[in-house]
């Protein structure tokens, strides 16, 4: 992959000055730290909270405000049962710590009851938006609904709903009382959802009556039914009526049922804010590593892992991916098109413990208009949007160009996720949306809850590469020997203890957690992503390491074929998986075209083509496929692994996790004509 000596973008002084990143290198200081140069450079900052990391974790604590007592310990180095004597698998941060993480996302002393905490808009025109205050007194009353189902620490509470504002305040509810929340996204099946839920066995379940997307109505009352008569421990519903007027006059309760009626042990939202008044918020603290969220993994190679995080782990990191990495700040209005099955969920919330507004969109990111993200930055004066490479990648392709249509001056950072950001998308986001930008690719995953590799305001930005590794991360990249590289493509590992680390799986002896990220090297960290360590100190990403093609011994990223197939005229998406045919590999090439654009020889050519002269003979597909779709997650991930098996004549263990599963079927119909 290319790289450029020359930043594409440099901040200003004046923003290097006031950034956070710079406000806490100077209350460092003042303690008397001293780094390797005069100058304040985010290398030495890093380098320092890798060698220092209990002082680091302090200082992120104190400098981000985070409310909870802190203890006396900070790291605890665990005993491992596995291969070290000392194990960053199983240390403990701040084992004596007491906190909540609602109370640190309820913070009143950093937004005044009357600034905004939530602004939210969907695809229908529809528009909430909560003050402070407002968002407080519907968390009371919901954590009184809850108190009384009884809800406590230890108990599951889960969500199968759109992100609405309803979603954020009962998850505040929910951990304020210590409790443990989990969710999940309406598109997901019902089987999906039980694989998921029906592990975690939650009390009290969340759901709505529909969603809209892209223009069509979803009814969920079939699949709620189905799903609420399955979760055997589940004790108590709460119904959200999304599809209807009722959610936005919350205070009347003359619901239009129907023939519906509740059962016993099911409430609706708008009741629950009739019956309860706003009371003074009770926050129960618990024990830094207590359960806060259950994440799953896309479960595409058998039943979803329920990785747990804890309260006081995703807390802290949140707050230091934000007001360090991120310079958000009090009052800032942060975006991220996101859905509740998707870790940026949680990682969006958490920026209401920096004072800021959760701005958020439900619905197609391109209904009724394709620019409609961009109308929403604009009303909502957005400094902070967070969205995919696909997302921007489509934008490109239907000739979007906000910064000819819309004024953004509030924006100040783009976060881009969930798979490769081309250098091509660097060129076009600093030509088409904004100049003076940071404009930061970031990755991590649900696994931490957070990122391994992400901006930082105060370095320049070079097209194509992540930034830097994350404070605190002791990122590297090892070769196939474990042994550290660098400008050589290897496995992107971490060699420390962080307090985002997740405790384990829920119901987990501890094997099938060490086994999926510790036991490929001795005491790290293995994430599974091809990356390189860059010349400017920053990180390119080449995909998913266990879905690396391989014709001919040569190892090749699928993201170098992505990025040229994807810019051909009349390519969509496409999707690379190797085909083993007499002890090798091929590379098979399913692509997507626009409507009405069949596969011809053409086109045919020129994908050879430029894969050919932009990458290498060995980069060339030796077959290429036609299909209606690219399979993906349904957090809009390929998966190369899954169509690599359809390919391979293997079955497919979970269908289930597959957001369009149908297209594996058509591809094992395609090849076996």
């Amino acid at each position: 992959m290319y790289q450029s000596r020359e930043p594409i973008w440099q901040p200003s002084s004046q923003r290097i000055e006031q950034a956070n990143l710079t406000k806490f290198m100077h209350s460092l200081e003042r303690q008397g730290v001293e780094f390797s140069s005069a100058l304040l450079r985010y290398q030495d900052l890093h380098q320092w909270s890798v060698q220092q990391p209990e002082a680091f974790w302090q200082n992120v604590w104190q400098f981000t405000e985070m409310i909870g007592l802190q203890g006396d310990r900070v790291l605890t180095q665990g005993e491992s049962r596995w291969k070290q004597p000392q194990s960053h698998r199983d240390s403990l941060w701040f084992p004596n710590a007491q906190v909540n993480y609602a109370e640190n996302l309820l913070n009143a002393s950093k937004a005044s009851p009357a600034d905004s905490a939530i602004w939210f808009e969907n695809e229908r025109g529809e528009k909430q938006v909560y003050s402070w205050q407002a968002l407080r007194e519907k968390v009371s009353c919901v954590q009184q609904w809850l108190k009384e189902c009884g809800v406590q620490q230890g108990d599951v509470v889960a969500a199968y709903t759109p992100y609405l504002p309803q979603t954020v305040i009962a998850m505040l509810a929910t951990t304020s009382l210590g409790a443990t929340w989990t969710s999940t996204s309406p598109d997901f099946g019902v089987e999906s959802v039980i694989e998921r839920f029906g592990q975690v066995k939650p009390k009290v379940l969340f759901t709505c009556d529909g969603y809209t997307f892209n223009g069509k109505t979803f009814d969920m009352a079939n699949k709620n039914q189905q799903i609420i008569a399955q979760l055997n421990e589940l004790q108590h519903v709460c119904t959200i009526p999304y599809l209807t007027q009722e959610t936005y006059q919350e205070q009347s309760v003359e619901l239009k049922l129907g023939s519906e009626q509740p059962s016993s042990h099911t409430q609706y939202w708008p009741q629950i804010l009739h019956l309860f008044e706003p009371q003074p918020l009770q926050f129960t603290r618990v024990d830094f590593n207590s359960a806060l969220f259950v994440l799953y993994s896309s479960g595409t190679t058998g039943k979803p892992k329920c990785i747990v995080h804890s309260v006081g782990g995703t807390t802290l990191n949140h707050l230091k991916e934000h007001q360090l990495h991120c310079d958000i700040k009090p009052n800032d209005r942060v975006f991220y098109y996101t859905t509740c099955g998707w870790m940026m969920w949680n990682w969006h919330v958490s920026a209401l413990a920096s004072g800021a507004c959760l701005v958020i969109f439900d619905g197609s990111p391109v209904y009724p208009q394709a620019n409609v993200l961009w109308d929403l930055a604009q009303r909502a004066e957005v400094s902070t949007f967070g969205t995919s490479a696909k997302y921007l990648e489509a934008i490109e392709k239907a000739q979007l160009s906000p910064i000819n249509s819309h004024s953004l001056p509030h924006l100040k950072t783009l976060c881009s996720t969930g798979s490769v950001l081309y250098p091509e998308q660097f060129d076009y986001v600093y030509k088409h949306i904004k100049q003076d930008l940071h404009l930061a690719s970031i990755s991590g995953g649900t696994d931490i809850c957070g990122c391994f590799v992400l901006g930082n305001p105060i370095s320049p930005v070079y097209r194509g590469e992540c930034q830097q590794a994350g404070l605190g991360i002791d990122v590297k990249v090892f070769n196939a020997d474990g042994l550290p590289v660098k400008q050589q493509r290897g496995e992107l590992v971490c060699a420390n203890s962080l307090p985002n680390f997740p405790t384990g799986f829920w119901n987990d002896s501890g094997e099938r957690y060490h086994s999926t990220y510790w036991d490929k090297f001795d005491n790290v960290w293995h994430h599974s992503d091809e990356v390189e360590h860059s010349v400017n100190g920053g990180y390119l990403f080449y995909g998913r390491g266990d879905t690396t093609l391989n014709p001919g011994g040569i190892r090749i990223g699928t993201a170098e074929i992505y990025q040229q197939v994807n810019t051909i005229e009349g390519v969509v998406d496409s999707i690379a998986v190797g085909k083993e045919i007499d002890r090798n590999e091929q590379i098979w090439l399913f692509v997507q075209l626009q409507q009405g654009i069949t596969l011809s020889d053409e086109i045919r050519t020129a994908i050879k083509s430029k894969l050919k002269s932009c990458c290498s003979p060995r980069h060339v597909p030796s077959q290429i496929f036609a299909i209606s779709d690219v399979p993906k997650t349904r957090s809009g991930k390929l998966v190369e692994l899954a169509a690599k098996q359809v390919v391979n004549g293997k079955s497919v263990e979970n269908l289930g996790a597959i957001a369009n599963a149908e297209v594996l079927q058509e591809i094992e119909q395609i090849i076996a004509i």
